[in-house]
């Protein structure tokens, strides 16, 4: 096993995925032993499903929002001495393996941070809409966070443990993966990109982002850049 793999952990944030869960977390496991699976305020049997996968449960009382929950694992990882951190997506919608290439990624390379990369790897049964919809936010990540990415809005992430402890999240809701970008160039990290295979199903594309909530990013984003300079 890779040396990043045995000395990190994997931050899943999680809303009413008591269907898919555990085997999220089994296929994680075979990777990676010290998973955290952050319950972001469900209401089925999301933290009991994770809870026997073996993954570390982490309750929000309320949803908070995917950003707040990745902000609470990643804080717990680094609080119990990890020293890196992958966050993964509970929808059932990331292989596994994907986590062994984004690690020789950062060994090879050296990088403080790794993104996945679906451009580079697989996407598997994307519909093209939701193709479009990708390449328009690489768009506009080029232009918001001027960071030069073949992807983006990909839950699948490494961090060493400086970069992680030095990137705060401040976007709650799913504006958090612009703002991490964002965060990135700001802070003149190194970073690198792997190729990682992205599987959607009728479950992973019925819980993905809609027209609405692309809307609602941008507002997001707007709305902190104006916050700044009020």
């Amino acid at each position: 096993m890779s040396e990043v793999l045995k000395r990190a952990w994997v931050v899943i944030p999680a809303y009413q995925e008591a269907n898919v869960v555990r085997r999220v977390v089994d296929g994680v496991r075979r990777f990676a032993s010290r998973v955290v699976v952050v319950d972001d305020g469900s209401t089925d049997e999301t933290a009991q499903e994770a809870l026997a996968a073996g993954a570390t449960v982490l309750p929000h009382v309320v949803n908070l929002g995917q950003g707040a929950a990745l902000q609470t694992g990643i804080e717990y990882a680094l609080a119990r001495g990890a020293e890196f951190v992958f966050t993964f997506d509970a929808d059932g919608q990331h292989a596994p393996e994907s986590l062994a290439a984004m690690a020789s990624t950062l060994e090879r390379t050296g990088a403080e941070v790794v993104l996945g990369s679906r451009t580079l790897g697989n996407a598997e049964n994307i519909p093209m809409a939701r193709r479009l919809l990708l390449r328009a936010a690489v768009l506009f990540t080029w232009m918001h966070a001027r960071l030069p990415v073949t992807d983006t809005h990909n839950g699948l992430r490494l961090f060493t443990r400086d970069a992680a402890a030095r990137i705060r999240i401040a976007q709650a809701r799913m504006a958090h993966a612009s703002e991490i970008l964002s965060e990135i160039r700001r802070l003149g990290l190194r970073f690198a990109e792997a190729p990682v295979t992205v599987r959607y199903t009728d479950y992973s594309l019925a819980k993905g982002q809609k027209l609405k909530d692309t809307v609602r990013i941008l507002a997001d984003l707007l709305y902190a850049r104006w916050a700044r300079y009020v």
